[in-house]
């Protein structure tokens, strides 16, 4: 599947978002093959943080002047919120960016392979938990469901990931949901 990704990954056109008036961020999905089944590393926020309060998400953040490239964000930002280290993490490509709605980031995404078993550290105060969930369970049926957004004023139809007693919505479901499209592909044609 990894060969596949990146290839899937090289290929597409990515929708680029310029907004002067939006931060620019960036995430890292870290997917993860055990026992033969893919997994996606989510997080789920503290109550503590300045945005996205309780909100499940990919790690990631806000890119800094130092970071130079928004790769490099995604990269530094799962180091400090979940000790991911930066050679453990196989960058296969980035999706197209998204925007938030409960805020005011463009978020661009990376997809990285990771090793397993992992010994994630995680940053208490930046970190509630980390969530591992299965790409099978992420394409049941029964796990997406219809959802309502807001941005700028403006209510528009989206949808929201259910796993386990736990809503992956906005701005990440609409990332993974492109990404799981992209497996699709893979899973179709192979």
């Amino acid at each position: 599947m990894k060969a596949e990704l990146k290839k899937l990954l090289a290929q597409r056109q990515k929708q680029y978002i310029t907004d002067a008036d939006r931060v620019p961020s960036a995430v890292l999905i870290p997917v993860y093959e055990n026992e033969g089944q893919y997994h996606i590393v989510f997080i789920r926020r503290t109550e503590t943080v300045k945005t996205h309060k309780g909100q499940i998400s990919f790690p990631g953040g806000t890119r800094e002047i130092s970071d130079g490239t928004l790769l490099n964000t995604a990269i530094r930002e799962s180091t400090e919120e979940i000790g991911l280290l930066p050679e453990d993490a196989e960058i296969l490509g980035e999706l197209d960016d998204e925007v938030t709605t409960t805020s005011n980031y463009i978020v661009t995404p990376f997809i990285a392979m990771i090793p397993w078993p992992y010994s994630f550290v995680i940053n208490k105060g930046e970190v509630d938990e980390i969530i591992k969930v299965p790409v099978t369970a992420l394409l049941d049926k029964d796990c997406l469901k219809p959802d309502i957004e807001f941005l700028n004023g403006k209510e528009f139809e989206s949808y929201a990931y259910h796993y386990k007693g736990k809503v992956i919505w906005g701005a990440t479901a609409r990332i993974l949901n492109k990404f799981l499209d992209i497996l699709g592909q893979i899973t179709k044609d192979g």
